[in-house]
Order: structure tokens, then sequence, then C-alpha cells
């Protein structure tokens, strides 16, 4: 999802829920995605994950993004639109992991702990490496342009 502010283009941005992510920040926040099985339609599956992991509902124009493979190898395909939605409302699915290691506990975490919106530069030193083209291609679609080495940004 991106939205426009003050001339200013942000894309919302999800952070991984758990244990192991609660401390980190920078590299570690996603597009909210999700895996789907073959005879999955891509972009429906895009939509239902999106829903899953913010509790808001895709839709709009989709702008198709180059499909992206990512260091672990795995292939992302991913949609951009333009909405809006209060980050700090989002509710996400859960999932169960033992907890603390070696203790037999299982305990649930939120698959997303935390949304926020960020202007480009800001989104492109918090996403995951294998991210970051998502978020060039769509500033390269919406004819945006950035100054990488400044918050301040135009049309």
């Amino acid at each position: 999802m991106y939205r426009y502010r003050d001339s200013s283009l942000e894309v919302l941005l999800v952070h991984p829920g758990g244990p192991y992510w609660s401390k980190k920040e920078e590299g570690t926040w996603s597009i909210p995605k999700g895996e789907y099985t073959d005879i999955e339609d891509p972009l429906t599956a895009a939509k239902r994950e999106f829903k899953e992991e913010t509790g808001y509902d895709a839709k709009g124009k989709f702008l198709s993004l180059t499909p992206r493979r990512q260091p672990s190898g795995k292939l992302i395909s991913a949609w951009a639109f333009e909405g809006d939605c209060d980050a700090d409302s989002i509710i996400s699915n859960t999932f169960t992991m033992e907890w603390p290691p070696r203790s037999g506990k299982q305990s649930e975490f939120p698959e997303v702990d935390r949304a926020q919106w960020f202007p480009i530069n800001s989104a492109k030193k918090k996403i995951l490496k294998g991210h970051i083209g998502f978020i060039d291609e769509l500033c390269e679609i919406l004819k945006y342009k950035y100054n990488s080495s400044q918050e301040d940004q135009s049309f």
C-alpha cells in the first residue's frame, strides 16, 4: 500500500512478530506478504495475506511489480495499490512456537507486531534487502523522484 503525504510518497511496511525480531529494526521490515499454492491466483493470495497481516482489505487499482528472487531463493510476486489506513490499528493473524526455547511451552505471537508508514528513503533502510527493488520499481511506475541523501522528495 502506498499513499501521498504533503507531496511525499510513503509506503506501508510491517514488522515481523515474535521474540526473534522484537529488537531488530533496520533491514527487517517487509511488505505484507505470504505463501500461496500453485493452484491459487497470486493476486488473490496477496490480497488475502494483506488482510491477514494488517486486518485491512487490499482494494483499488493494483500495479503489478516484477517478481523478485530473494537472497533465500524464494521468488516473491508483489502488487502495489494506493490506499490509506491507520498503521497503529493493524490486527494480525498469529502463529504458535515453542518459547522460551527448549521449555516445552507453546506461546502465541502475532505474525506482524506493528506497521508503519515510511517515506521512501526511510523505507529503503528499514525493509529487507530483497524487497528494496519493489520500492524502486514503484517509484519508477509512479514517476516519483526522490533524493537518496535526503528525506525531501517531490513528484
